[in-house]
């Protein structure tokens, strides 16, 4: 073979490897650590948004906070706040905040959703000296109950919510009609820690602290049977753990959305994944998709069509949960999409 032809092989050999390094590092940016909020949740004062870390070297981030419910929930952009750094007003007090942080680079862009942060405060609510804390027994059947705490200068008065969170603390949710100084532990609440949104009212403003958690609720471990001549007792059930959903992916092309979810479950078999599209200018819908869990994790890759109202300027959120086969309800986990 003549050493031109050679030459010319070895050219194209080369173009060749460079066109595949190329596809290969093309890539928009990945989340690998959510954003955080720092800052004191009152009205007044600075919030900033951290930008989370990233893989695939993102060159531009962009910022949208939220105002939710009290736990975090039905979250809704705030018009015009789209700056790192966040200023709580009057319309804030009560409602949890969060940000949704953009990262972009040369081949696209993903987004990224930080926890909540506790409700925000009146800018002149009393100053929390004591942390209030929650005592009794975290098992089914006791009753948990609430302190108010201390604060600087004296409440005149104080309102209760409490809330169900998972076993390291996070992810609270309001439990609904959950208002008083007790509570009784009931079996929804296995597996789960407990606290208390405690308002403290004065003239002036009210301010909202969170108390400390509760242990993990534990069911009864066994049951007693008595009859006219024996008492027997026997181990109950094992306690079906709630499934744990997270998102690995999630992706917008052609109309679709493509989404990959990763499911954990104390128990293999079908789990249910409901899934809601969410645009601030349409209405909710929802998808179901069924799985087979045949270990303890197991990651699955689903697509449905987009909608075009949810294809419309604005955020696109995608929500989702996991349901085993008896009707256990894990914590709803997010993700969302940008379109300009």
């Amino acid at each position: 073979m003549s050493k031109a032809r050679l030459g010319l092989l070895a050219g194209l050999a080369a173009v060749v490897t460079g066109l595949f390094a190329a596809a290969a590092s093309a890539a928009a940016p990945v989340n690998t650590a959510p954003p955080t909020i720092s800052g004191t949740p009152k009205a007044g004062a600075t919030l900033t948004a951290d930008d989370g870390t990233w893989s695939n070297s993102p060159t531009t981030f962009t910022y949208v906070w939220q105002r939710c419910a009290s736990d975090g929930r039905g979250c809704g952009d705030i018009t015009s706040a789209t700056a790192k750094t966040y200023s709580p007003s009057t319309s804030d007090v009560g409602h949890a905040l969060r940000v949704v942080v953009t990262a972009s680079n040369a081949d696209g862009k993903a987004a990224a959703v930080s926890a909540a942060t506790d409700p925000i405060s009146s800018a002149n609510g009393p100053t929390n000296t004591v942390r209030p804390s929650v005592t009794g027994a975290a098992v089914v059947g006791s009753t948990l109950r609430v302190s108010n705490g201390s604060w600087s200068p004296a409440a005149a008065s104080y309102g209760r919510q409490w809330q169900r969170c998972a076993s390291d603390g996070s992810g609270c949710t309001n439990i609904a009609g959950a208002n008083g100084q007790s509570y009784g532990v009931r079996s929804a609440d296995v597996d789960h820690r407990l606290r208390a949104l405690v308002t403290a009212r004065t003239s002036s403003g009210n301010t909202i602290v969170a108390s400390s958690p509760s242990a993990v609720v534990g069911g009864n471990t066994t049951t007693t049977v008595v009859t006219t001549t024996t008492t027997t007792t026997t181990p109950a059930p094992p306690v079906n753990h709630a499934p744990r959903l997270s998102y690995l992916s999630l992706r917008i092309r052609h109309g679709r959305a493509y989404a990959r979810f990763r499911i954990c479950d104390d128990r293999t078999g079908r789990i249910t994944i409901v899934e809601r599209d969410n645009h601030n200018r349409v209405l909710s819908v929802t998808h179901r998709f069924h799985v087979t869990l045949v270990a303890s994790c197991n990651s699955y890759a689903k697509s449905w069509i987009l909608r075009r109202g949810f294809r419309t300027r604005g955020r696109y959120v995608s929500s989702a949960r996991a349901v085993d086969a008896q009707g256990r309800l894990g914590l709803i986990k997010s993700r969302s999409v940008t379109f300009r």
